[in-house]
């Protein structure tokens, strides 16, 4: 079996970032990896999954409560979507399949939209429909903030570490 050169034009679905069209040998490279990443994913989303489902068992939310677990776990991944991005873009240079492991399996396993959405819903009865709110706006006002945080102070702290090594410390 011969492989044959991709084409730009011939790529209908989304491609990593970090790959170039346009190079001969990163086109090589997606045809050999490509067929990989699904899996990768799976694998990676049913880890993060099973995280969510092993936090959510310990700490339960009560009927009508604040769904703290997805609260928690939602802006805790979006903090740590944030430290891989800066690790795997401005530090490291890892192998294709890490950010869709990490980031897209695990991390996209751990967090979740349609719980966060599900709970919302069942909070919008009249004696809890400010909680709803709250926990919408909530997660928005912590996640985003979450994400960018994380960024600087990953890129801050590899600053610092270089600078140590950098003075001889």
């Amino acid at each position: 079996m011969t492989s044959r050169q991709i084409r730009p034009s011939e790529i209908e679905e989304p491609i990593d970032a970090d790959i170039d069209l346009r190079e001969p040998a990163q086109r090589r490279e997606l045809s050999r990896s490509h067929g990989a990443v699904l899996p990768v994913i799976a694998v990676g989303g049913g880890v993060g999954a099973l995280a969510r489902y092993g936090l959510a068992q310990w700490w339960p939310t009560p009927a009508g409560g604040f769904p703290w677990v997805t609260f928690v776990t939602n802006v805790l991944g979006c903090f740590l979507i944030g430290v891989l991005m800066v690790a795997i873009t401005d530090i490291w240079s890892p192998h294709p399949l890490v950010r869709p492991f990490l980031g897209v399996g695990i991390l996209g396993g751990f967090t979740t939209f349609s719980t966060y959405a599900n709970e919302a819903r069942d909070l919008l009865r009249p004696e809890t429909v400010a909680l709803s709110f709250a926990y919408l706006a909530g997660t928005l006002v912590c996640a985003l903030p979450a994400t960018l945080a994380a960024m600087r102070l990953t890129r801050g702290l590899y600053a610092y570490a270089r600078a140590r090594r950098g003075a001889g410390a």
